[in-house]
């Protein structure tokens, strides 16, 4: 099995931290935020991983190599201009790298205990193009809202207010994605999977979400990030 992450992000809530080092390298409990997120997938025996990087992007190189030495191969895709959340898979395709199995994907601020196999049994069953693991907040108006008709995503609602929200599950960032993803690319240079690929895959029925009441966190705010550091618990 093989995964994505993005961690190509300056976390620029994060400075001046984030003036020294990728937000993907912050350290989290005397490790790399990323290795933790090596470990959601590591335990399900995902062996490959591609790295998404693009600021200070030869840190990463240089900390995490082949990653022989943390039990998983790397590869890298470097990114020298933004080119949004689906970066990776557009220079895949522009390398005639096509992954041709289901695979999965994810931001690389985020953390999430939640059950893999688990969600990766329900893509199959569910036959979508991407399934989006989702998870519930009290509080949804900071997020992208999904409103569901059973376990079908029909659309994200940005920022809701409280009276108005479809639902309080939000887009976790991890994700399982079929091959044919790459059919959904809209030929530009910058793409946004949450603007350009989703609203079009929802209108053909193919976007499905996977509830986890599984620990969860981001690390966007300083807030945030001091509550992973104390609550994390691992996988």
């Amino acid at each position: 099995m093989l995964a994505i992450i993005l961690a190509g992000g300056e976390g620029t809530r994060l400075r001046p931290l984030t003036y020294q080092m990728p937000k993907a390298m912050i350290p989290v409990q005397g490790r790399t935020l990323t290795e933790h997120v090596f470990d959601i997938y590591k335990k399900i025996g995902v062996a490959e991983i591609y790295l998404s990087i693009a600021y200070l992007a030869n840190q990463m190189i240089d900390y995490f190599g082949d990653g022989a030495n943390f039990g998983i191969k790397i590869q890298y895709l470097k990114e020298e201009k933004p080119r949004g959340t689906a970066g990776p898979l557009m220079i895949l395709k522009e390398k005639g790298e096509i992954i041709k199995h289901d695979f999965f994907m994810s931001n690389g601020d985020n953390l999430f205990a939640l059950d893999l196999m688990a969600m990766l049994d329900f893509h199959k069953k569910n036959g979508g193009l991407a399934t989006i693991a989702l998870t519930e907040v009290l509080d949804p108006t900071r997020y992208g809202v999904a409103r569901l008709e059973n376990h079908q995503i029909l659309e994200f609602v940005e920022k809701p207010t409280l009276d108005q929200t479809p639902s309080h599950f939000i887009n976790s960032g991890f994700y399982i994605l079929s091959p044919k993803i790459f059919n959904y690319l809209p030929a530009k240079d910058f793409i946004m999977l949450e603007k350009d690929v989703w609203p079009t895959l929802a209108k053909a029925g193919k976007l499905f979400g996977f509830k986890s009441d599984a620990q969860w966190f981001d690390t966007g705010t300083p807030e945030s990030y001091e509550r992973v550091k104390r609550e994390w618990r691992g996988v």
